[in-house]
This record gives structure tokens, C-alpha cells and sequence, in this order.
């Protein structure tokens, strides 16, 4: 009886210590809120919230005011002995709350001081989207065109550059790296989506703060961040994810887990996704089908009928991820993290290498990217202590491992050529800002950056095995590509209405690479030696004349030195023609002037256009050429035109970028995206990384726990007449126009996208992209893009 009476006792007691605990959660994200203030009136009692937004008021008397306050949200009062609800949603203040930005200068701005266009693309946005890969993520956002060879692929224009003309910043480490190539590349997809936290695209060049490679802009994702805990006790949270998809079948799955003391944290994430072949869409564009396919039928190459030519057979891949990292924040001034990346991926076929044709007849047996794997060890130091020469100090080290390797054999051929290249690349970067009054701030750094290469390449018989040393992708000597650069920063606001920032950089970039075995190619020199120097610098300006209107104006300039795949590759682009080396290749530079507006109408309205306008000097671009005097030369038994990476006099890129947003009523609003870029060089040639007109128009439904999105997807055409000669070669990839002549046309989709929060600790969301089941295939892409697809995905999180 007595253990009866105590087992009852104890129930009542936890009951009720549970009924002493208040919950806080955000209104819109359905988000548990840390770091809630909870007090009395006299402030004698106070507690603060913890990572899942609960906070325990035992202490507090029945009656006894209580305040809920936080920076960000409404503050609210009641008696203990009122309550009749222990969670609470959380609204946001009425005055506009501040966006921050951490890409522009490395260290934290508000978002209305910077004159750059910067796009910023949240956790909640990256759930709601549901990507696949970090490539659809940003394509996803409407702003950054992703051109697509494979499926295991996705290639970010911006502003019409692409490839190594853009950068990508994982964690404050530049990815770029020596072999980033000036055609396609897909090293993008080797970030997990599921794991990135935040993400910001710099419009225009960057190079004052990133250097060189950032023309276009700058793609900066932040990773998951270890989280502390906000009491004494350690505290565990995390989440898992699994999706699916239709159009390619996806079976994908993600967990994350977060474990934090008052010093140390630490966060695990791992992904693995499956894709089968993708099916496109069922309407127009009939030359895009896949009527036929290459097969081994007793180990001889046979051309059979594909069952289903919607179905663009070898397009499947997997992929696996893995991040860790560990956090130590010994006292307020300190913050170490130490991060662990690593992604692979499987064999990934070369779709638009595989549906080419040569005198009729399926040109490649076989043709893949074997596993391309990435690996970084990084390390960050925050310190946070005033002193003469800086607020705040940020060191990061890293070290890049990356594999590549491509294979491809002619059909019905025994020999499988195969080239493997291998990048280790080290970086360091040392980042200061200073306050030097209540409104000026400067910010000043500096980089280091060596990169070395090695590159192989062998002939492999498959049916014996046997394989024969052939002509590498790169030279196979040694292969060196270094930067050392300082950067120098200055921001004032000059009054409420004006806000003005200087930059300047100073770069030194060399190159070396050596040919060893010149029995495969009779080259003219042995060794490529190059050595830049670069200073570029940008000035903008932001005014607000009151709250309603911004107008921003931002000249800048850029550059990208030449690096070893812009001087030194050999390759077939496509059939009858060679890219080889040219080592007088110059750095091209870029100087840019954006105009911004941003207006804002009744307080439902949001408006904002941004127009740029780009000029070019020594902009790099593929040309005839020759080799030892030769315009055409034999390469892998046949005789190809000899082209080259040279420097244009001259090119000139402008276009705009507008958004528009309606709240028509509390859940209920509408937004518009539309994008334009046109870009030609000096002979009024057009370039082959402008993109077609692009936008997204979307109404979009939101409460407490529904939100759905019914949204427009839209391109533009290009005509024959305005592709870029490179493009105008490979009628495989594109439709055919009454001339019988290879363009791009126009197409639009719609999709819808929806969401249910169950609870704060399940979202589903459900999907259907390309409703009307079109069938299209994105500007200088190689594989259409899926069909009706179907997408289904639970997260959890506890």
C-alpha cells in the first residue's frame, strides 16, 4: 500500500513539474525559440528557454506577473494562475527586424548597408523546396540558372558566367580549385543539401573580399553549426529525413544529431540517396525522347529499342555524405570548430555524351564519370576581444582532397580510355574587422591558396584487361597553382540616409606546369610557366530616403587568373574537334556598376530591380587555333579542328533581376521573379553562359501548420542565330527549328508544394513539379528535366 501511495505521488509530481513548463515556438516556422527571457516584475526570478524552447516557472508564485520577452518577438505578460495554454507561438515584432548577411565581407552585415544584390536562402526555405541536391537547391530559388550534362550533375550561371567564373565558399573555404574547368562542372552537387543551414549568392564580382574565380558572384553555404547548450545540462536534438520522388524514383534518407554541453558540441549528418534513370515529360519536344540505347548483349556492344523513350536509361547514380564537426567554445572571446566533409558518388553516366550520334549510328559504348570524391578537413577560430587592432579575428585553415576520373570507349571498340585526375588543395585565410567609431568599420585580411595536381591516363582493353599508358587530360609532370593576396575594406554610415563602402585587393597568382611524356603529343614547349599580379577594388553606395525606398549603386571589379584546366587540357568537346593548350593565355578582368531599387508600397508591397552592366577585357573564349602550325591534328584515331581557351579584346554582358511581393491578406501572397542576362563578345558572338530570360510567379498559403505554394516555372527561347558557336555544334542536345537548324525553345511548368506541420515535431511535405507533365530540357543541357513527378518526404525532430 505505502509503495502504491509513493508510485501515485510521484506520478502527481511529475505531472505537475510538467505542467510548470512552458514551450515557445516561432508563429510562422513552427520553430522551438531559444533563449526566451521569462521574469517576474521585479526581476528577483528569471529563467531563459533552452534549444527546444521550454523553460520551468515552478519557482515562480500563482500570483505573480510574468514577462515573456525576446529580442525578436512580441512581448507577453500574465499571471501564473491565468495560464490555460503551456505552448506558446511567438510573433514577430512589428518593426522590421534586420537581415543579416555573412558573404559580402566574411563577417556579419545588415543586409540594408550592403550595396550588392545578395540573395539569401534559409533552413526553412531549403525544407519547404524539398532539393535533391545542393544544384536544385539553387535552381530552386528562382535566381541562379543550373544547367544540367547528366543527372548526377547541375552547373550554377550567374550573370552569364559559370564554372570558374563563380565561386563557391563552403564554411568561409573557397571549393574552387586548379582544374575547375570553363565547360560544365558538377562539383556543386558534392555538398549535401540536407545538411546546409544557410545560403547566400553575391550578384556581380566579388573578388575584393573572395578574389579571384568571382565574376559572377559568389554561392556561400553555411553548413549545420554544432549548438551549445543554453543550460548546465547536456543537451541531444536532431532530425531525420527520408524523400521520394517519382521521375527518378529517389530514395533518399538523412539524419542529424546534435549533442551540447555549456563548452563542447558536437553534430553528426549522414545522407545517402538512390536515383534510377529520370523519365521526362510526355508533351512537345519529340526530339528529346530516348528512342535507343547501347547495351552489352553477350559481351558485344547492340543498339536496342528502349521500351519507354520517355525513359533516359543510364542516367542513374547514388550518392553518400557524411559531415562532422566539433565545437569548443572555452569562455565569450573563443569559438573553435573543427569540420570533417566527405562525398561520394557513384559511377555517374555522361548522358549527353551517351545519346551523341556519328554517321547515324550511337557513337559511345560507354562513357562515365567514375566516383567523384571530396574531402575537407577545415579548421575555424573565432576570437572575440577588442583590441588596437581589431574587434573580432576569424582564422581558417583547410585542407581539399578531390578525386575525379572519366571513362569513355566508342561503340563496339575494346579499348576504354580512362583518365584520372587528383587535386589537394590548402588554404588559409586570416579575417579582422575593426570598429573604429560608433559608424565606421573597416574590414582587411588575407589568403594563402596552393593547389598541386596529378594527372594520368591509361588505355584499358576490356576484354583482357590490359591497359597501355595514354595521353593524360592535364600535363603529367608537375602541376602548381598558388595565390597570395591582401584585402582591404571601409564602411561609414554617414547618417541615417547614407551608407558608403570602399575595397581594394592586391593578388599574386602563379602557375607551373611540366610535360614529361611528349610521345602522344609532339608539344612545342615542356613547360608552362605563368605569373599575375591583379589589384581590383569596388565603391558603393546605399541611400534611404525613408523606410519606404533603398537605392543602391555599386561599381566593382574582378578577375580570374588562368588555371591549369584554362591552360593546359587536352579534350574533345565535341566530335571533330580538340582543345588544347595555349600557355600565353592572360587573366581576364571584369568591371561592373549595378543600380538597385528597392520600394516598399502600404506596407503589402515589396518591389525591388536590380539592372548591371558588365565590360570584359581579355575575356576568355574557345577559338580556332593551331598546333605546331597545324589547324587540324589526329586525336583518338580521328582528324579534329584545333581549337583553344584565348583572350577576346573585349565582351559585354547586362541584363536585370526584379522581384515582386504581394501579402494580400495574413497567409496569402504572391511573388514574381524574373531574370535576364545577354552577353556577346566583341564580334557580336554570342557567349555561351547567358541564359535564357528565366522566373518563377507563385501564390503561396501559409497558417499555423499548412503552407502551400502553387508556383510557375518559365524560360525563354534562344534561337539558332543567338546560341553561342559551342552550342550551335550539338544538335543532340537541342530542338529542332523549321530551318532544321539546333535551338532552345521556351517552355513553362506548373507545380505545386505543400506542407504539414505536425505538432513541431514532423513536417510532410507533398509535391507535384511539372503538373501538366511538359517535356523540356533546360538551356545547354544535356538530359531533359523530369516529367510529372511526384514528391513525398517526412522530416522529424526530436
Amino acid at each position: 500500500m505505502k509503495k502504491t501511495i509513493l508510485a501515485l505521488l510521484c506520478l502527481l509530481f511529475t505531472v505537475f513539474s510538467f505542467s510548470q513548463t512552458l514551450q515557445f515556438k516561432d508563429a510562422e516556422t513552427k520553430e522551438s525559440v531559444a533563449n526566451v527571457a521569462v521574469f517576474n516584475e521585479d526581476r528577483t526570478k528569471s529563467a531563459i528557454s533552452d534549444i527546444n524552447g521550454e523553460v520551468n516557472i515552478a519557482d515562480f508564485f500563482s500570483d505573480e506577473l510574468i514577462t515573456i520577452q525576446h529580442a525578436s518577438y512580441k512581448e507577453i505578460q500574465f499571471k501564473k494562475s491565468e495560464l490555460r495554454q503551456f505552448e506558446f507561438y511567438l510573433e514577430k515584432k512589428v518593426f522590421e527586424i534586420e537581415e543579416f548577411v555573412i558573404s559580402a565581407y566574411r563577417w556579419e552585415q545588415n543586409k540594408n548597408e550592403i550595396p550588392n544584390k545578395i540573395t539569401r536562402i534559409t533552413q526553412e526555405e531549403i525544407r519547404f523546396a524539398s532539393p535533391q541536391t545542393t544544384a536544385d537547391l539553387l535552381a530552386k530559388s528562382n535566381e541562379v540558372f543550373v544547367q544540367k550534362s547528366q543527372l548526377g550533375g547541375g552547373s550554377p550561371m550567374i550573370r552569364g558566367f559559370a564554372t570558374n567564373t563563380i565561386l563557391l565558399v563552403v564554411d568561409g573555404v573557397r571549393m574552387n580549385n586548379a582544374i575547375f574547368r570553363e565547360g560544365n562542372v558538377q562539383n556543386i552537387i558534392s555538398l549535401d543539401a540536407n545538411a546546409i543551414q544557410s545560403s547566400e549568392v553575391i550578384f556581380g564580382p566579388g573578388s575584393v573580399t573572395y578574389g579571384s574565380d568571382a565574376l559572377g558572384g559568389v554561392m556561400d553555404f553555411h553548413t549545420l553549426r554544432p549548438k551549445l547548450s543554453t543550460s548546465e545540462r547536456t543537451e541531444i536534438s536532431g532530425s531525420a529525413l527520408m524523400r521520394y520522388s517519382s521521375a527518378n524514383f529517389e530514395k533518399t534518407g538523412h539524419i542529424d544529431l546534435n549533442i551540447g554541453s555549456s563548452k563542447w558540441a558536437s553534430i553528426t549528418s549522414l545522407s545517402f540517396s538512390d536515383y534510377d534513370d529520370l523519365q521526362m515529360g510526355d508533351y512537345n519536344n519529340e526530339e528529346y525522347q530516348r528512342s535507343e540505347y547501347v547495351t552489352q548483349i553477350d559481351g558485344v556492344d547492340s543498339v536496342v529499342n528502349n521500351n519507354n523513350p520517355n525513359v533516359q536509361v543510364e542516367s542513374a547514380f547514388n550518392q553518400f555524405n557524411i559531415l562532422q564537426k566539433l565545437r569548443f567554445r572555452p569562455g565569450k572571446d573563443l569559438d573553435l570548430i573543427y569540420a570533417f566533409h566527405y562525398s561520394k558518388l557513384s559511377d555517374v553516366p555522361r548522358y549527353d555524351r551517351l545519346i551523341r550520334y556519328r554517321n547515324g549510328n550511337l557513337e559511345f559504348g560507354d562513357w562515365y564519370y567514375g566516383p567523384q570524391k571530396w574531402m575537407m578537413h577545415s579548421l575555424n577560430l573565432n576570437y572575440s576581444k577588442p583590441s588596437k587592432f581589431f574587434n573580432d579575428f576569424k582564422l581558417t585553415v583547410a585542407y581539399q582532397d578531390y578525386q575525379e576520373s572519366r571513362h569513355d570507349r566508342k561503340y563496339r571498340s575494346e579499348e576504354l580510355t580512362e583518365s584520372f585526375e587528383k587535386v589537394k588543395a590548402y588554404s588559409l585565410n586570416l579575417d579582422f574587422d575593426k570598429n573604429l567609431s560608433r559608424e565606421n568599420q573597416i574590414f582587411y585580411g588575407f589568403e594563402a591558396i596552393y593547389n598541386s595536381v596529378n594527372s594520368t591516363a591509361h588505355i584499358k582493353n576490356i576484354n583482357s584487361g590490359e591497359k597501355v599508358k595514354t595521353q593524360s587530360r592535364y600535363p603529367d609532370g608537375e602541376n602548381h597553382y598558388s595565390t597570395l593576396a591582401a584585402y582591404l575594406s571601409y564602411k561609414e554610415n554617414l547618417s541615417e540616409k547614407f551608407t558608403t563602402i570602399a575595397g581594394i585587393r592586391a593578388n599574386y597568382v602563379s602557375l607551373n606546369s611540366t610535360v614529361e611524356d611528349t610521345s602522344f603529343f609532339n608539344f612545342p614547349f615542356n613547360e608552362i610557366s605563368i605569373n599575375n599580379g591583379a589589384v581590383n577594388g569596388s565603391l558603393g553606395l546605399v541611400y534611404k530616403p525613408n523606410k519606404n525606398w533603398q537605392l543602391n549603386l555599386n561599381l566593382s571589379s574582378g578577375f580570374h587568373a588562368p588555371n591549369v584546366d584554362d591552360v593546359a587540357k587536352i579534350f574533345d568537346p565535341e566530335p571533330g574537334s580538340i582543345i588544347v593548350p595555349n600557355k600565353d593565355l592572360k587573366p581576364e578582368y571584369a568591371y561592373n556598376v549595378d543600380l538597385g531599387i528597392q520600394k516598399k508600397l502600404w506596407g503589402k508591397v515589396n518591389f525591388d530591380i536590380t539592372g548591371y552592366y558588365t565590360f570584359l577585357t581579355n575575356a576568355f573564349v574557345r577559338r580556332d587555333f593551331t598546333f605546331n602550325g597545324q589547324d587540324s591534328i589526329y586525336y583518338k584515331g580521328e582528324l579534329s579542328k584545333v581549337l583553344a581557351i584565348v583572350n577576346a579584346d573585349k565582351a559585354y554582358i547586362y541584363g536585370f533581376s526584379s522581384s515582386l511581393n504581394i501579402e494580400f491578406t495574413k497567409g496569402i501572397e504572391l511573388e514574381s521573379i524574373v531574370n535576364y542576362t545577354h552577353g556577346e563578345d566583341q564580334d557580336g558572338v554570342a557567349l555561351r553562359h547567358a541564359a535564357p530570360l528565366f522566373g518563377s510567379t507563385s501564390i503561396k498559403y501559409s497558417n499555423e501548420k499548412i503552407t502551400a505554394s502553387l508556383f510557375v516555372n518559365y524560360n525563354g527561347e534562344i534561337k539558332y542565330e543567338d546560341l553561342a558557336p559551342s552550342e550551335q555544334g550539338k544538335p543532340y542536345m537541342y530542338a529542332i527549328d523549321d530551318n532544321g537548324n539546333p535551338y532552345s525553345p521556351a517552355w513553362w511548368t506548373l507545380n505545386l508544394m505543400t506542407a504539414y506541420n505536425y505538432k513541431d515535431w514532423a513536417v510532410v511535405n507533398v509535391g507535384l513539379e511539372n503538373i501538366l507533365d511538359n517535356r523540356y530540357r533546360p538551356y545547354s543541357s544535356g538530359i531533359a528535366a523530369p516529367g510529372r513527378n511526384l514528391i513525398l518526404s517526412v522530416n522529424l525532430k526530436f
